[in-house]
């Protein structure tokens, strides 16, 4: 291909994202549009809020990346920061386990209502004796309780 078609196509190109991008822009209804989400620095944190001393193991992948085995102590987190997906379908998941209870959910899911549930920037998960909570604004909100049996 020559050097003048190639610098065509690079233009339309140029010109297709740009447009994308206005439209995008034009037709969002909050204050967050597509865009600027992808400048948010996203973080995630998952707390040990359990009584009694109890550790928390918590295991958190995303279909890229395995974040490890972590056994955290009362009070203290594991917690990670990402940039979102540029081809969309950012996700995380976490498996959290004590004692003979354990439960598996997502951390972060890249739609509209995780955006405003992590308070566009913040996902805050604690696990507490009775399940884990998000914390949206300065209240945590249960969302997955324990189940019952072994580990994994």
């Amino acid at each position: 291909m020559s050097y003048f078609c190639k610098n065509i196509i690079f233009f339309i190109l140029i010109q297709a994202i740009a447009i994308t991008l206005l439209i995008d822009s034009s037709s969002c209804e909050s204050n967050n549009s597509h865009h600027d989400l992808w400048l948010i620095t996203w973080h995630v944190h998952t707390v040990n809020g359990l009584s009694n001393g109890k550790i928390l193991l918590v295991h958190c992948k995303s279909k890229d990346n395995d974040l490890g085995i972590h056994n955290l102590t009362v009070g203290t987190e594991f917690s990670w920061k990402f940039k979102l997906n540029f081809f969309g379908g950012t996700l995380f998941w976490c498996y959290m386990a004590h004692d003979n209870f354990h439960a598996t959910l997502d951390v972060f899911r890249e739609i509209e209502g995780f955006f405003d549930d992590c308070n566009y920037g913040d996902c805050i998960w604690t696990a507490k004796d009775d399940g884990i909570y998000l914390r949206k604004g300065n209240v945590d909100q249960l969302r997955e309780e324990w189940k019952q049996g072994g580990l994994w």
